[in-house]
C-alpha cells in the first residue's frame, strides 16, 4: 500500500483552474497543485490523499477494458523498477471492478502502488476523460504535464520524465 509522505510545511491550495483540454498539453508554469480528493488504496491499505503526494511522481490512470492502458502498463512498472528511490510510479484505477483490474494487474505483474477511483473522481477534478491518462507531478505536488496522447513505451515514459520531472531513468 502507499503511504503518503508527511505534509510539508507550505500550506496546500485545492485545485482551482481546470488545465487546458487536447491530448498533451502542458500544464500551467508551475503547474496546478493535485487535486483535493482522497481515494482508496487497491489493495485495502489506508486511503491515500491525492494532494498529499509528493514527486517526483508518474501518476498513470488506467483501467482494465483498455486496450492502451494494458499495452503501457509493463512500461510504468518497469520505470518503477528502474528509478528506484528518484520517482515514484502510481496507478489510479479508475471506472473498473477491482477483480478485473486485479487481474490484469497479476497478468501483467504491476508491483507499484495503485489506487482504486470508481468514480472517476481524479479525472473530473483534473477536467479530463481520457484513457490512459498520465501525470507528472514535481516535488512540490504540482501537476508538470498531463499525457493523455495513448500507450507510452519505455522511450517516450523516460523522455517525458526527464523532460517535465528532471530525473533520468536508467534503461
Amino acid at each position: 500500500s502507499l503511504t503518503p509522505p508527511a505534509p510539508s510545511a507550505t500550506p496546500s491550495s485545492p485545485a482551482t483552474a481546470a488545465l487546458p483540454a487536447g491530448p498533451s498539453s502542458p500544464a500551467r508554469p508551475g503547474g496546478d497543485p493535485l487535486p483535493e480528493l482522497t481515494l482508496s488504496c487497491f489493495t485495502g491499505g489506508a486511503p491515500v490523499a491525492v494532494h498529499a503526494v509528493r514527486g517526483p511522481a508518474v501518476i498513470n490512470v488506467w483501467a482494465s477494458w483498455c486496450p492502451p492502458c494494458r499495452k503501457e502498463l509493463p512500461a510504468f512498472q518497469r520505470l518503477s523498477q528502474r528509478a528506484g528511490d528518484r520517482l515514484h510510479v502510481i496507478g489510479v484505477n479508475s471506472q473498473d471492478s477491482r477483480g478485473a483490474a486485479q487481474s490484469i494487474g497479476e497478468d501483467l505483474g504491476v508491483r507499484f502502488p495503485v489506487l482504486f477511483d470508481q468514480g472517476q473522481a481524479l479525472q473530473r477534478a483534473l477536467n479530463r476523460n481520457a484513457f490512459p491518462l498520465t501525470l507528472f507531478v514535481d516535488g512540490q505536488g504540482r501537476v508538470r504535464h498531463i499525457d493523455a496522447s495513448g500507450a507510452l513505451d519505455d522511450a517516450r515514459l523516460h523522455e517525458l520524465v526527464r523532460e517535465h520531472l528532471g530525473v533520468a531513468v536508467p534503461a
